[in-house]
């Protein structure tokens, strides 16, 4: 199984290793042959369907049925019967005529010889006769949710098969929606339970930290784990309400979502029936973020509210107050502050920053004051300002939107609001939030900006449109933004025109007015950089060498620039040296944090057309370290996309599985176009399935609608990669041809070295001269171990004897050196597919049981069993390896076990039957299985055979 921290239901399964435990025994029994039973209570949202769902992930070698309690369903006998069993009933005729027949009627498929109805303890016995035969076959777990909801029969039916099930491989898991203890009319009293209870508090906070995208409040924090007292559910589900401003220090109102509940609905009800005092004082609490008893009672005694209050609040069930405020549900904290009239709740924000204190909550305190304030109020905009500050040196990022939102509104002067938009939605665009940032722009624009600012304020619009949809949208505004930059600040223009280029290079052969080719001549007319460079003057001067020069000219440029985002600052560690060597022009100062995680998404393609595995692998890693520690929302999916890129590409196909997932919830979260390319490329390289090539198909499709040209060069890289796995040498030759057609920026010198090989394979060694030559002076541009070591590999598909010998041996040498082990792996592969072709099968099996391990070892389904194909061509046996010293007596399973011993005890096949529950045809089917793994033709030698005798 998975372990304990997996996903499958609300909050996954952190903090339930005593229950994992528990179903990992009951699926260790069900595999060893013995009937298992466990019945999970707990509350709504406890976590009871993620515990199922933790059971049936793991029932591995199980078929696993499932049946889920429908309220409206309960009334309707043998409905939740006829769920679980409907997929057994082609098994009907292997049971007994009368067990047959009571099933039957009870399902409706035949009419009862009397029209009355079936005799239960029959049907009861039906169903344990089915399950048991169906488990002949396989093991089987059967998982019950809400089972509170079955209908009666069928509840009881499934107890008294629970309560005798003892030798069976058949396992029955209830969920219970109740915490109390079983009662004398729950059919499932008496069975084994395990009552499922909140998280403590630890892993609740660890819960709540790993669900929200950005910074938490610690206070914040404790007051929620507080509220939901530890439910996964109302945890995820409260996040998921919040935005991230009140997450990241409770500087947000609690009425921003949609009342759209009926469950709040009936709490504004309640609240609507309060006293006065007792609604504001609610209300107090509820416009208190962090759950203080002792600070919510000096804003009761500064709002005159009686101590009544309190009492008339717990007594409606809506809150308590203990050592902090716990609302009964978070959706009471959301009504009591929208259902209060506006002007009481400035009253309750100012009585609270009243009472707040200036020296260790500055920050809150200010925020009160602000949602205070009625006018506008140019020394408080002033301090949400320096609160905004504070936020980001924090980390805050999202926070810090929300101050320099609230300034906006409070500024009374038209040219300084504008400034504080701008600001404010660049701190949204920072924080992940495109749609707010372009809100504010909208704002901005609104006042008197100067030249610079237009300038500005364009930019930052191009580039959160970009961010949104990459590709050619963007494009037409990013070189406006340029060009007006050019006249204020040259340093902004040349990173505008580097925004530029990266839009043209996404936007790829998709037909926009203006070329890559077109934006680099002009960038060529950016002010000059600084002296010395700074690491995005020497992206922009390669990039331009690069497109409007080719790749003799820009190839030294570009790994002055790798070189350059490689090498931190002084303070900071990029953890070695890129491949780019000394820096020609002086020396640049190296990158700031900042701006590693800023331009990684260029730089991150420029290292791979460079070929630059070390490059690669240094700027993801810190990438996602600095977006990670400051909250950047807005680029953390990117960097934990590339990182998973780098994964697959040095065989961690785990790792990038699971950093792929958490790329696809934050761009959830965040709105901004999903990074595809990660996922596409694991599915590309595990080769399994037969849907994998229209699911990259039709992600390319995708991305092509919001102008990603480049989509269309990956989508035919992609698919050359799977067929060449799968030996479809011709699919991949096409795909890898029309992949070149258009020189795609980091993919064409890949698509080169797949065409080559396919080509090679499909004996087609013409179709290859043209895209070597290509691919040759893409790789010598890298001058890495990976280019060099492709290239050679390359070569060598195209050659003969020992030059042949000799290529494929640098290639495994130079690639045995870098990271890319998935490259070395297939060196080895096509290595042995050489030497088997040359008659050398002992050193073809060297390569090839090396190529197999690795690959399979990874995941990478197809090419390991391409290379398990050609072993087996050169005589090798290739299958999995039994356990040392089994002998026949310990490959018996324990019910095959059991049976064999009682047979040679001398009992009939009826006799085992009745002592074991099964039916005789079960004992008799076990038995020929027990005869076969013994080597035994007669029950008169089972003694001799089970003793060793």
């Amino acid at each position: 199984m998975s372990g304990p921290g997996g996903t499958g239901g609300p909050g996954g399964l952190r903090g339930r290793r005593g229950e994992c435990g528990a179903l990992d025994r009951v699926t260790d029994g069900v595999r060893g042959g013995r009937g298992e039973v466990l019945v999970l209570r707990g509350e709504p949202g406890v976590g009871k369907s993620a515990l199922l769902e933790y059971l049936a992930g793991g029932a591995t070698g199980c078929r696993v049925l499932r049946v889920a309690g429908v309220e409206s369903e309960m009334e309707l006998a043998f409905a939740g019967l006829h769920q679980l069993c409907l997929p057994l009933l082609g098994r009907l005729d292997r049971i007994p005529g009368p067990q047959r027949a009571a099933l039957s009627v009870a399902f409706g498929l035949e009419a009862g010889s009397t029209g009355g109805a079936p005799d239960r303890f029959l049907v009861g016995l039906a169903v344990l006769s089915l399950l048991a035969e169906a488990a002949e076959e396989q093991p089987l777990v059967c998982v019950v949710d809400d089972a509170q909801w079955l209908d009666r029969v069928s509840a009881q039916t499934l107890a008294f098969v629970a309560r005798r099930l003892l030798a069976e491989p058949v396992a029955l898991v209830f969920a219970v929606r109740t915490a109390a203890p079983a009662t004398d009319g729950d059919p499932f009293a008496g069975l084994r339970e395990s009552v499922v209870r909140g998280l403590r508090d630890d892993d609740a906070r660890a819960l709540l930290e790993s669900v929200v995208p950005g910074r938490l409040d610690e206070r914040v924090r404790d007051r929620i784990v507080a509220e939901t007292r530890g439910n996964p559910l109302a945890l995820l589900e409260l996040t998921r309400g919040l935005t991230a401003a009140e997450l990241a220090g409770g500087f947000g109102r609690p009425d921003v979502r949609p009342l759209a509940s009926r469950i709040e609905q009936s709490y504004l009800r309640r609240i609507g029936a309060l006293p006065d005092e007792a609604r504001r004082l609610l209300l107090a609490a509820a416009a208190e973020p962090v759950g203080d008893v002792p600070l919510l009672r000096r804003v009761a005694e500064r709002l005159d509210i009686g101590a009544d209050a309190a009492g008339a609040v717990e007594a409606a069930g809506l809150v308590e107050f203990g050592t902090r405020v716990r609302f009964r549900h978070p959706l009471v904290r959301s009504a009591a502050y929208r259902a209060a009239d506006p002007a009481v709740r400035r009253d309750v924000h100012r009585a609270l920053a009243e009472v707040t204190d200036p020296d260790s909550d500055a920050d809150r305190r200010v925020w009160h004051r602000a949602h205070a304030a009625v006018e506008p109020d140019e020394a408080l905009a002033g301090e949400l300002e320096c609160s905004a500050g504070r936020a980001q040196a924090r980390g805050g990022i999202a926070a810090a939107a929300a101050f320099l939102r609230r300034a906006t509104e409070l500024t009374p002067d038209a040219a300084r609001r504008g400034t504080r938009a701008m600001t404010a939605a660049q701190a949204a665009f920072d924080a992940g939030a495109p749609d707010a940032a372009l809100e504010l722009l909208a704002a901005a624009r609104l006042g008197p900006l100067d030249e610079a600012q237009q300038a500005r304020l364009s930019r930052l619009r191009a580039q959160t449109v970009f961010a949104r949809r990459r590709g050619g949208e963007a494009l037409p505004l990013l070189l406006d933004a340029a060009g007006r930059l050019a006249r204020i600040d040259g340093a902004d223009a040349r990173e505008a025109y580097l925004d530029a280029l990266g839009s043209a290079v996404f936007a790829g052969r998709t037909g926009v007015p203006v070329g890559v080719r077109e934006v680099a001549e002009a960038a060529r007319t950016a002010p000059p950089g600084a002296l010395p460079p700074r690491p995005t003057d020497l992206l922009l001067e390669g990039l331009v060498g690069w497109f409007a020069d080719g790749c003799a000219t820009g190839g030294p440029l570009l790994r002055s620039a790798l070189a350059a985002f490689g090498r931190p600052v002084s303070g900071q560690s990029a953890g070695g040296q890129s491949a780019g060597g000394q820096l020609e022009g002086g020396r640049s100062e190296g990158a700031e944090d900042g701006d590693v995680m800023r331009w990684l998404w260029l730089t991150w393609l420029v290292a791979g057309e460079m070929w630059d595995d070390g490059t690669w692998h240094r700027l993801a890693e810190r990438a996602v370290g600095s977006a990670r520690e400051t909250g950047a929302l807005n680029f953390l999916p990117l960097a934990l996309g590339y990182r998973a890129a780098l994964a697959v590409h040095t065989g961690d196909f785990g790792l990038a599985a699971a950093l792929i997932d958490e790329a696809d919830t934050l761009t959830e979260v965040t709105g901004h176009s999903p990074i595809a390319y990660p996922s596409l490329l694991l599915l590309a390289w595990r080769g399994e399935g037969p849907q994998v090539a229209e699911v990259i198909s039709t992600a390319a499709g995708e991305a092509t609608t919001w102008g990603e040209g480049r989509a269309i060069g990956l989508e035919h890289y992609l698919l050359a990669v799977l067929h060449n796995g799968l030996g479809r040498y011709r699919e991949a030759l096409g795909h890898a041809e029309r992949a070149v057609e258009y020189e795609d920026f980091a993919v064409a010198g890949f698509a080169l070295a797949e065409l080559v090989e396919a080509a090679a394979r499909a004996g087609a060694p013409e179709a290859a001269e043209a895209p070597l030559r290509r691919l040759a002076e893409r790789a010598e541009a890298g001058g890495t171990d990976w280019a060099l070591g492709v290239l050679a590999r390359s070569r060598a598909l195209v050659s003969e004897g020992p030059a042949a010998d000799r290529l494929y041996r640098e290639a495994v040498e130079r690639l045995g050196r870098s990271r890319v082990a998935v490259q070395l792996a297939r060196t080895h592969l096509v290595y042995g597919e050489w030497l088997r072709r040359e008659n050398r099968r002992s050193d073809a099996r060297v390569q090839l049981r090396t190529a197999h391990g690795m690959l399979r070892g990874f995941g990478a389904g197809a090419f390991a069993e391409r290379a398990r194909r050609e072993l087996l061509a050169t005589g090798e046996t290739v299958r999995p390896r039994p356990a040392d010293g089994a002998g026949p007596r310990e490959a018996l399973t324990t019910q095959e076990g059991q049976i064999a011993r009682l047979a040679a005890d001398g009992l009939t096949n009826s006799e085992i039957g009745a002592e074991l529950f099964i039916s005789p045809r079960t004992v008799e089917w076990h038995l020929g299985k027990v005869f076969s793994k013994l080597d035994v033709k007669s029950r008169n030698r089972l003694r001799a055979a089970l003793t060793g005798a």
